[in-house]
């Protein structure tokens, strides 16, 4: 098994059929711990079994490989990151307040789940990540469209350029403000200035008066 950085043509997300749910959480618990604190690289499997106190065996049985089991637990958390979202949209009708809600969300995600940044910081090699099927969490990203689209509908947004730049513009905002905040230490909250971050985004991506 390749034991430095990731070079498969593309990684299928494991089902994880008939893993038992506690076995799975320790096992994602594990893999945040560990690969939060070291480059993909130097991290070893047997390392993830024992801290998840399972064996080596049922991690491959489950997961097949290093890059599977990595991908296959950060997506989880994407996924819990999205179903987050979706409920904090509930019931907010006015739709620069929708979109306040989601960047907020993001925002007190990872300042709540900082080692899921750190993960995705310290292990994480894009140009794999881009060959995995769920590279775009569809849960994740589908929501974010939905809510530009929907903007772009209503003459709201900025339809000078194509959806995916203003996501460009959304994403890379979030992911500066996520990478400073654990480079810096994590000392003040990521949403203490939420709405003034949001509203220099707003200007940027709104339709021009």
């Amino acid at each position: 098994m390749n034991e430095t950085a990731p070079e498969n043509e593309g990684i299928t997300l494991p089902t994880l059929d008939g893993l038992n749910p506690d076995t799975r959480r320790r096992i994602e618990e594990a893999v945040l711990e560990i690969f939060a604190e070291r480059e993909f690289y130097r991290v070893g499997l047997i390392e993830v079994a024992r801290a998840a106190n399972v064996s080596l065996q049922t991690i491959y049985k489950y997961y097949g490989s290093k890059e599977a089991l990595l991908f296959s637990c950060l997506d989880a958390r994407l996924s819990e990151l999205a179903a987050r979202m979706i409920d904090h949209l509930q019931g907010i009708a006015d739709y620069k307040e929708r979109l306040r809600k989601t960047f907020w969300v993001v925002l007190d995600y990872f300042e709540q789940n900082p080692r899921v940044a750190q993960l995705i910081l310290s292990s994480v090699y894009v140009n794999t990540w881009r060959k995995h099927a769920n590279y775009q969490n569809p849960l994740l990203f589908g929501t974010f469209m939905k809510v530009l689209a929907e903007g772009r509908g209503r003459g709201i947004l900025n339809d000078a350029v194509d959806e995916k730049i203003l996501l460009d513009y959304i994403f890379g905002i979030l992911a500066r403000l996520v990478q400073t905040h654990v480079h810096r230490g994590n000392g003040n909250a990521l949403t203490a200035n939420a709405n003034t971050y949001f509203e220099m985004l707003w200007r940027a991506i709104a339709t021009p008066d």
